[in-house]
């Protein structure tokens, strides 16, 4: 039984200076050498592959289709056609093993239905964790440079006065966090607790 295929394509402008032209000729090829019966396409043009899958009505509908098993495989021209994030690519590995659909990158040599497209689908996930413990690590040592737990600096108690005498002057939210040049949130912050306090 032919495995089925869907073909994603994605190019990030719409001006017709790219197409997926080039994209979908070789995925058709790679498919008429494999075999495989093309079930289905989705493409998303003129999006970004740093944008999200809520962002990408192709890839959305793809997804959903791997939730719905409509397809043992889907075949993509390139990994940067499904993403530019390592993390999110290897997420989404995770996802189409879990449901047991293969992946295809045509240029990147990749298919997950084979012994050593699976290894390197190991290594990309090996390469992702270290990713994320890098990420941790930064994050771990500038809060300690900054020698806080988390979150935003205190403000300046001359400034926090200084917001509470607009306020009471009858300045809007809005008005103070300009001319003070603090954020609406902060303003609206002392603001509550300026009246929970009376």
């Amino acid at each position: 039984m032919a495995k089925r295929v869907a073909i994603y394509t994605r190019v990030s402008t719409s001006d017709g200076k790219q197409t997926t032209d080039n994209q979908l000729r070789d995925l058709h090829a790679a498919a008429e050498r494999m075999g495989w019966e093309i079930v289905g396409h989705y493409t998303d043009e003129g999006i970004s592959g740093a944008r999200g899958r809520e962002k990408r009505p192709g890839l959305d509908a793809l997804l959903k289709g791997v939730t719905r098993r409509e397809f043992d495989m889907i075949a993509a021209w390139s990994v940067c056609r499904l993403g530019r994030s390592l993390q999110h690519l290897v997420s989404m590995l995770a996802d189409l093993d879990a449901r047991g659909v293969d992946l295809y990158l045509h240029v990147q040599a990749l298919d997950t239905s084979t012994p050593s497209g699976r290894a390197l689908y190991g290594m990309l996930s090996v390469f992702s964790e270290y990713e994320r413990a890098m990420i941790s690590e930064r994050v771990r040592a500038g809060l300690a440079r900054s020698d806080k737990k988390g979150g935003r600096p205190a403000l300046d108690p001359d400034k926090v006065e200084r917001i509470k005498r607009s306020l009471n002057r009858g300045i809007s939210i809005n008005a103070t966090a300009k001319k003070l040049r603090v954020g609406v949130g902060t303003v609206h912050r002392l603001k509550t607790k300026m009246a929970e306090a009376a």
